[in-house]
């Protein structure tokens, strides 16, 4: 406690001066490496579409159960969002294939039509599909989400791996459909 105090005055202090920083948790997005690999056809496994995906047999009934009680609006007495994450799901952008920390993940991003600079989301398919992870963006509080599958469970830094992906898709550009 002391040392983080003395650090935190120290960046106080440096502030004046120049930029402060402090090292990434280990296990953090920050620390985890990823890219963005180049498009081939694991991308495109399930479908050529976000809403083709969605629909396909291996994963029609996983992304409801990765959101559980959030995939349907609040209003029905379910979840915590109030118009459900599917909703998330109107707008789908490119399917891509990006590496976290050695392992591929098909890369799904989407978003609320009217609204896909604030209500978002990212959905990580693991090779196999056994493995879904997910952040969803509601204006600035974003909700993360795993799912295992098949006797594999999900993995216990879920929303890092996210964090990761998302930050190497912002690395190559924009990575959710535009406005538009």
């Amino acid at each position: 406690m002391r040392h983080l105090l003395l650090n935190g005055c120290l960046c106080a202090l440096a502030v004046l001066s120049a930029a402060c920083t402090i090292p990434p948790a280990p296990g953090s997005s920050a620390t985890l490496p990823a890219q963005v690999l180049p498009a081939d056809a694991r991308a495109l496994v399930y479908g050529r579409t976000v809403s083709e995906a969605m629909q396909s047999p291996e994963l029609r009934d996983k992304i409801p159960a990765l959101f559980g009680a959030d995939w349907m609006p609040a209003s029905q007495g379910r979840g915590q969002l109030a118009s459900g994450a599917a909703t998330f799901f109107e707008k789908g952008g490119p399917l891509r294939m990006v590496t976290i920390a050695g392992k591929d993940y098909v890369a799904a991003t989407a978003c609320v039509a009217n609204a896909c600079r604030t209500r978002r989301v990212l959905l990580l398919i693991s090779e196999g599909g056994s493995q879904l992870l997910a952040r969803l963006d509601d204006g600035p509080v974003p909700h993360y989400y795993a799912h295992g599958s098949a006797g594999v469970a999900p993995p216990a830094n879920a929303s890092a791996i996210v964090d990761a992906a998302l930050r190497a898709l912002q690395s190559v550009g924009d990575a959710y459909p535009g406005a538009n």
